[in-house]
């Protein structure tokens, strides 16, 4: 056995137990322990790491562990210039698409309203989900510490934040998300693009209301739903600037800038709702709001 002592910074002391945050502390470590493996089995996730320090130097995941070694750890950066130090990964965490386990299913539509391509599918094990993420190169994002622990997840971030509007905001801070957001470009739903659509192809399905008051369209080819400025875009608009992604005035009821209101899959009358899904009193308000679209029957 050796000792070495760790240091910990930022928000990595959130996965400390609370004698050992913010502070240095003396670990017994096993021989030829790798900085890796005593980071994790102190029970934080490789996935959250983004620089170490062996007594002063940069060190990767694979540095051996020898007795009376100091090691500092530290969380991604984002404010401050490391370049000059060796980061543990070659790549940074920039390869903005993402993959969200299953109990994430509301930040991943917020992702997605913000224009960011993100997975969210009933994946059997844990297992699957690391080895999808690196076979797509995709970020995980979850609030399982163990998966970000798997040796296939090689970008990943825990989410802290347990409401899905504040973990948006939470991942764009972190990741500087902002720069890069395409707001209601791609379907909340099913993740493919939206294009425009003229009125005269979908019209047929349209509410009354809707074909009064609204001229401008956009479709996904995946679900067939056709979406419209409205009430719904208004929330997630309202949701998006929460979280600090800019996303342009709405110049008007006839005028759809970037997309979207709500949609009725299957042909069902149904209220588009949050990614958290409206109650059924918060539907029926909605129905009683003059000139407010509601759902669509698919075109």
């Amino acid at each position: 056995m050796v000792t070495a002592t760790f240091r910990f910074y930022e928000e990595l002391n959130d996965f400390l137990p609370p004698d050992r945050r913010k502070r240095a502390f003396s670990c017994s470590c096993a021989r030829a322990a790798t900085t890796k493996h005593m980071i994790e089995a102190l029970g934080v996730p490789h996935t959250e790491v983004e620089l170490i320090l062996l007594n002063g130097e940069s060190a990767g995941f694979d540095a051996i562990l020898r007795e009376g070694d100091r090691v500092a750890v530290y969380p991604k950066f984002e404010c401050f210039d490391v370049s000059g130090l060796l980061r543990v990964r070659a790549q940074p965490q920039r390869s903005l698409r993402f993959v969200a386990d299953a109990h994430l299913g509301g930040l991943a539509r917020l992702l997605r309203v913000a224009g960011f391509d993100t997975v969210h599918e009933n994946f059997p094990d844990d297992a699957e989900v690391a080895a999808y993420s690196q076979r797509e190169h995709r970020i995980v994002l979850t609030r399982d510490r163990d998966l970000l622990k798997r040796r296939a997840v090689t970008h990943g971030c825990y989410i802290r934040a347990l409401k899905a509007a504040q973990q948006l905001a939470e991942l764009v801070e972190r990741l500087d998300l902002a720069p890069s957001a395409r707001p209601f470009t791609l379907c909340l739903r099913c993740n493919a693009p939206l294009r425009p659509v003229a009125k005269a192809l979908v019209e047929a399905g349209l509410p009354e209301r809707v074909r009064a008051h609204y001229n401008d369209f956009l479709t996904c080819d995946v679900c067939r739903g056709v979406f419209w400025q409205g009430t719904h875009w208004q929330r997630m608009r309202a949701v998006l600037i929460h979280a600090g992604i800019a996303v342009d005035e709405p110049a008007g009821r006839d005028t759809l800038k970037h997309a979207v209101a709500g949609r009725a899959p299957e042909g069902r009358d149904r209220g588009a709702g949050d990614p958290d899904e409206r109650s059924p009193d918060e539907r029926a308000q909605d129905e009683r709001v003059p000139n407010d679209p509601g759902p669509l029957s698919r075109s």
